[in-house]
Formats: structure tokens, C-alpha cells, sequence
């Protein structure tokens, strides 16, 4: 039976929280988003925790990122953190549903996606995608919005190496060449808004490294919408 039609019957089937194992419960049920999911104040350039009433880092201030907005749903910390290594490590790519309806519970993320013409999913290299099996942006992308979703753009072509413990200025040059677009396809992002895609930001590198080559490929607009953020 294909994985897609389990996952399908699994998802209408009873189930556990798979934060705080209450049964019968949504994947992820409504008291654990309302207890760990509450919304925060973000740098609206980078998505890191800002005091009320500030719109953008000190850092995002002196050097502006490439991408015009960023929103994160929650902190990559307990209990979110665990839960998206299940998802992306574990073959667990059913976890995606409960994911995109977490991003889609932070205030800023739904008006971020009725102004976006595109979405498009940041991309794995060819021997990671072997390795996991599915691309984990472009699951969350297909049930955020599947009718503005296009995988096929934006493109990796060079593997870099684990950013584990790598400092901000290594990961930005590590990526700098790692993403292209595909030039037949090129057209489709002239004039347009583009969403990108993620589960996870750490320091933005690939993020960041993702919007300048789409600036410069035309598009009008480049935003970013990922899970969690790192602090």
C-alpha cells in the first residue's frame, strides 16, 4: 500500500498527542499549543525575540538581510525541538499536517501566505534527499498552500557539509554557491512574491543566501516562513 494513502488513514484514525500523549487527541492537541506555542514579539527581518514594540534586531538594523520579512511559529526549544527531529530523522513524514497547522496558528504566518504568489520549498541535495527520503520543506510547503507550492525552481546544487557548530560568518560562506535557479523556469518568478519555506532557521545562512539569488533572479518580493527559530 503507498506510504501517502497509510499516512492518509493513519491521520483520520484516533491518536496521541505527541507532545503530552493524551488520547484521543490531534496530533498535536489544542492545550499544548496554546501552552507551548504562544505568540512573542520577532524581528520582522530575522524572526529572533525582540522587547514589545521593536520591529527589527540591532543586527538586522546595521546590516538588512536579504529577505524582505521572516516569521517563525515558535523557539527551537522544548517541546518543539524534539518533535521536528522526529519528523525529519525518523521517517515521520506524516508529522507534516500537524506542523503546518502549528506555523499557521502563529498570527503572522497566514497573512504572510495569502500575500505570497509562490511558495517555494528550500531544497535538499540529492544525497540527503536519498538518505531522509522526503524533503521535510517541501511537505510542510504542500499543506500550507498546495496550490501555490512549486519545488522545482529553486534548486541545490552543491552539498555542504553538517553546520553543527559552525559560527554565523562559516555557514554564510559555506552556502553561498550551494542554491541556483532553474533557468527554464526562471520567468515564473519575474514581478512575483515569493515565500520561502523551512523548518527550522539557525542563523539564516541558507535562508538568506536562498533570497539574494531570488532578488537577483527578478523576484519583486522574498519572505521566509519556518517552524522554529533558534535563539
Amino acid at each position: 500500500m503507498p506510504r501517502t494513502l497509510l499516512q492518509g488513514i493513519a491521520s483520520a484514525l484516533p491518536g496521541r498527542c505527541e507532545i503530552c500523549r493524551a488520547w484521543p487527541a490531534q496530533p498535536l492537541c489544542e492545550g499544548c499549543v496554546e501552552r507551548f506555542a504562544q505568540p512573542q514579539p520577532r524581528c520582522r527581518r530575522c524572526a529572533l525575540p525582540v522587547p514589545a514594540g521593536v520591529a527589527e534586531c540591532g543586527h538586522c538594523v546595521r546590516t538588512p538581510p536579504c529577505l524582505d520579512t521572516c516569521f517563525a511559529a515558535v523557539s527551537y526549544a522544548y517541546p518543539w525541538s524534539g518533535l521536528i527531529a522526529r519528523f525529519k530523522f525518523h521517517d515521520q513524514p506524516g508529522l507534516a499536517r500537524a506542523l503546518a497547522t502549528l506555523m499557521r496558528s502563529a498570527p503572522w504566518i497566514e497573512p504572510a501566505l495569502d500575500a505570497a504568489e509562490l511558495l517555494l520549498p528550500m531544497p535538499l541535495s540529492s544525497r540527503r534527499l536519498k538518505e531522509r527520503g522526503f524533503n521535510q520543506a517541501q511537505e510542510l510547503a504542500r499543506r500550507l498552500a498546495p496550490g501555490k507550492t512549486d519545488p522545482n525552481i529553486l534548486l541545490r546544487v552543491s552539498d555542504v557539509p553538517p553546520q553543527v557548530g559552525q559560527d554565523r560568518a562559516s555557514r554564510i560562506a559555506s552556502v553561498r554557491h550551494a542554491f541556483a535557479v532553474d533557468p527554464l523556469l526562471a520567468a515564473r518568478l519575474r514581478g512575483r512574491s515569493v515565500l520561502l519555506v523551512d523548518d527550522v532557521m539557525t542563523t539564516g545562512a541558507s535562508l538568506f543566501a536562498a533570497a539574494a539569488l531570488l532578488q537577483r533572479a527578478g523576484a519583486r518580493q522574498v519572505s521566509a516562513v519556518v517552524i522554529a527559530r533558534t535563539e
